[in-house]
């Protein structure tokens, strides 16, 4: 459950940037994005005003401790489920209630589309109240009916439902989110599937000869597959002498992917040596993000690219060596010669 703040003006003068701020608790993160209920009325507190509340999985008697709302259901099924709305604040509220399709931005976090946006996915398949009345200090539970289309594709369909209040400050309303994630899974055919792109790879040479250098390496992997799937990556490495196998160490930690999304990530690999051509290959290890599926099995994925690690700096090291050499072996030939010139003179006399 998470709190999002967005600003947006209701009147096309206003010229303001939005602002936003967020506030995550617990495991099951939801933002939510700016929303626009042009049909719904709520309540509008001045900006300074102190209005808290969260929203929760429920049952018919209130919260039950869950952390997300998981439905798997067949075409054509329908399911009803109830998320409680708590007001924290001296004040009765009403709250606008939405629901939306939901994604996963760039860090891995859940998020829902703006509610001006129409549902498409599994968001256009719920049901709620457009509005609650929350009691000072007391919580409502909202029924939330989730009715799957007979034609509905197999697998993942992510959703959330948001419980909306709205402040204002001078010319601008501001607009507080706060949701609860549904993980919509559609009976079916299961495929857990990962390709990989875009690798590109890049050397960095330490200016200390007897130091290696670090390989960069930025790849995006794609969820090909209709189940919600966790990739573990690994990096392997392969010089004219050594192979190595990493663990991408990189950020963002959170690797779950939606059907249809995409993460681009970047690992620096040190210890490696300026030996010539590095061979890179990305291995995409993906697993369901809700365990095994029974009769599924993962189908993993790899890429490859080459960059070539010039050894400059043991190079610049041989040279300057070659060049003392030669220096001192010229230097000893002059003396050498200027010695047996004096030895010469010497014997004239």
């Amino acid at each position: 459950m998470t709190l999002l703040t967005t600003s947006r003006t209701r009147r096309t003068l206003a010229a303001l940037v939005a602002l936003s701020a967020a506030v995550l608790v617990g495991p099951a993160a939801v933002l939510v994005g700016p929303a626009a209920h042009a049909d719904v009325t709520w309540s509008v507190v001045p900006a300074n005003a102190d209005v808290t509340w969260s929203v929760v999985p429920a049952n018919t008697g209130g919260p039950d401790g869950r952390t997300a709302i998981d439905l798997e259901l067949a075409g054509g099924q329908q399911a009803v489920e109830h998320v409680a709305v708590i007001n924290r604040s001296t004040e009765p509220v009403v709250f606008g209630i939405d629901a939306g399709d939901g994604y996963l931005t760039s860090k891995g976090y859940f998020d829902m589309r703006p509610s001006g946006v129409e549902p498409v996915d599994g968001g256009s398949w719920i049901t709620v109240p457009e509005t609650v009345t929350v009691a000072a200090g007391a919580t409502s539970v909202v029924p939330v009916t989730v009715s799957v289309p007979t034609n509905a594709t197999p697998g993942d369909h992510p959703a959330g439902v948001t419980a909306s209040l709205e402040t204002v400050s001078g010319q601008v309303r501001v607009q507080n989110r706060v949701g609860v994630r549904l993980n919509i899974r559609v009976t079916g055919d299961y495929v857990a599937k990962l390709s990989v792109t875009g690798v590109s790879a890049a050397y960095t040479a330490s200016w200390n000869p007897f130091t290696p250098g670090t390989v960069e390496v930025t790849y995006t992997v794609a969820n090909t597959g209709n189940v919600r799937a966790v990739t573990g990556n690994q990096v392997l490495t392969s010089t004219l002498f050594t192979e190595n196998t990493w663990t991408d160490p990189s950020t963002p930690r959170s690797r779950e992917l939606m059907p249809g999304g995409r993460r681009t990530f970047t690992a620096r690999l040190p210890g490696a040596w300026p030996l010539g051509p590095i061979g890179t290959t990305i291995v995409a290890l993906p697993s369901p993000a809700t365990g095994p599926l029974p009769g599924v099995a993962a189908q993993q994925a790899a890429a490859t690219t080459r960059v070539w690690a010039l050894p400059w700096p043991q190079l610049t090291l041989a040279a300057l060596l070659t060049l003392a050499v030669v220096v001192l072996r010229l230097n000893a030939a002059r003396r050498r010669k200027r010695i047996e010139k004096l030895i010469a003179l010497a014997q004239q006399a």
